[in-house]
């Protein structure tokens, strides 16, 4: 992970219509957002899902995985997060952009979860690390039935900490880097 460069506090849209655009994010603690490798790992992945798909981002922060999914032509984005500041700094960030085609909602992800609503194509889960997030969202999504059959889901937690994942899950793809895991799962019920 390259500190130098999430210390200037932002990040770039890697590719698509906002290819280059800057997302900032200073000031703002905790944000921890994807690095440069793993999202262009992740959406090379996804190539082949992303257009017109429905994606949800369970923990936005910086919003670079939503945005990103936006710029490679997802129809749709729900942004959900819970900091204040993160909030507004996300809220500014979508007003530079102009894009239209999201939700930006301030609340707890569990809260907003916890009601139902259209099942997605693509989720992000990427917490903050070591407070059991994932499980519990992934919990919460299937009791919910936020997920449909062929939703992919997108998991990014610290290295060696447990992962259950439920049986009819299927693993798509994975990276380790020194820090990090990511998943990329089919939901196959």
């Amino acid at each position: 992970m390259n500190n130098n460069f999430f210390k200037k506090g932002k990040v770039y849209i890697i590719s698509g219509k906002f290819k280059g655009r800057k997302i900032s994010f200073n000031n703002i603690l905790n944000v921890r957002p994807t690095t440069n490798r793993i999202r262009e790992t992740l959406f090379q992945w996804l190539s082949k899902y992303i257009k017109n798909s429905r994606c949800l981002d369970c923990f936005a922060g910086s919003g670079a995985l939503g945005l990103e999914a936006i710029s490679r032509g997802a129809a749709f984005l729900t942004l959900l997060e819970i900091e204040k500041k993160t909030f507004f700094t996300l809220q500014s960030n979508i007003k530079k952009l102009n894009i239209n085609n999201l939700e930006l909602i301030h609340t707890n992800a569990f809260s907003w979860l916890n009601k139902t609503g259209k099942p997605y194509d693509i989720i992000f889960i990427d917490p903050p690390y070591h407070q059991g997030l994932v499980e519990k969202t992934i919990v919460v999504l299937e009791k919910q039935r936020w997920i449909k059959k062929t939703s992919i889901i997108y998991i990014e937690k610290e290295k060696n900490q447990d992962l259950i994942i439920p049986k009819h899950w299927i693993l798509y793809k994975k990276k380790t880097t020194n820090h990090i895991e990511c998943y990329l799962y089919i939901f196959n019920t």
